[in-house]
């Protein structure tokens, strides 16, 4: 059994560095998909070629946006056994990540995100700061603005096809402290 670790916006596999050592020094097979965060459909074909690159069964692990990847990405993917949602996303079939993100009052300090000439959505260092990583020290925090990937708003956009959630054993952690997901 392999972990399979899918990011969330603004980030990339190197996200779960940390993660990826603890499960390692606790003798757990664990890898990160690397996906480029042009659309919704771009990285689900990213995630499926890590899948397929994976040898034996695989749980699909994912957290914020990396959730709405998984749900479409482990469809029809008998590979996959299980999907764990840490404070991730998870649409039905039909809805949108824009949706998921307006469903309820957002956070005092969750940012306000609009689309530059190209399409794309930024993070802020104070919506870092403030609302993505507010438990992070000012290093991590600077860090993560300074090295983040642009996310499209094609990404948050598109609907959600038949979603995995429905056709695997899946697991839940909900962050009672998240300012991004309402």
């Amino acid at each position: 059994m392999t972990d399979l670790l899918v990011h969330p916006a603004w980030a990339d596999a190197s996200h779960w560095s940390k993660v990826l050592l603890r499960l390692r020094a606790g003798g757990i097979d664990a890898v990160a998909a690397q996906l480029p965060l042009t659309s919704l459909s771009d990285d689900v074909a990213a995630l499926r070629q890590s899948i397929a690159r994976v040898e034996g069964p695989v749980v699909l692990v994912a957290h914020s946006y990396g959730g709405a990847v998984a749900t479409a990405g482990a469809t029809r993917q008998e590979k996959v056994k299980s999907l764990v949602y840490i404070a991730a996303m998870a649409p039905d079939e039909g809805e949108t990540v824009a949706q998921l993100l307006h469903r309820a009052e957002p956070h005092p300090q969750a940012p306000a995100l609009a689309p530059d000439a190209n399409g794309n959505l930024w993070m802020s260092q104070q919506g870092f700061a403030e609302a993505v990583a507010h438990e992070s020290s000012d290093e991590e925090v600077f860090l993560m603005a300074a090295t983040q990937k642009p996310t499209s708003v094609r990404c948050i956009m598109e609907p959600m096809t038949a979603p995995a959630w429905k056709q695997r054993r899946s697991w839940y952690l909900l962050a009672t402290r998240d300012r991004v997901i309402g």
